[in-house]
């Protein structure tokens, strides 16, 4: 993984609505670190990888869209994680969706090669 870098809070990913959403943790790889977009902080291209911590508040309808504008935007792999049901849910579009439960584990594929962990792991 030294080609990827994690993308903060403090910065942008610009959807294809132009409005500037702040995602809670990326990593993004090679193909888009080093394009930047219309403004400082603001990548010309999508993460290879975005990772949604749901929180008790989240409404499943909200989280789907930013799903929808997250692989509209070029996002090749989704991760939504989902503490309270204690699973997550993988996307690589929206008709492509997979439950992780906690015996099983994230794969990074050709997304994230070589990475895989629990997900018992990732909800302790």
């Amino acid at each position: 993984m030294a080609n990827t870098r994690v993308i903060t809070d403090e910065e942008l990913l610009q959807l294809p609505e132009q409005k500037p959403a702040r995602p809670r943790r990326e990593l993004r790889g090679r193909r888009s670190t080093d394009a930047r977009g219309p403004g400082p902080g603001i990548p010309r291209l999508a993460p290879d990888l975005a990772v949604e911590v749901l929180s008790p508040s989240d409404r499943p309808r909200a989280v789907f869209d930013r799903v929808g504008e997250y692989l509209e935007a070029g996002v090749r792999l989704v991760w939504v994680v989902d503490p309270q049901k204690r699973r997550v849910v993988e996307y690589r579009s929206l008709s492509e969706a997979r439950e992780i439960l906690p015996s099983g584990a994230l794969d990074g594929a050709d997304v994230l090669p070589g990475f895989s962990c629990s997900v018992a792991e990732l909800l302790e």
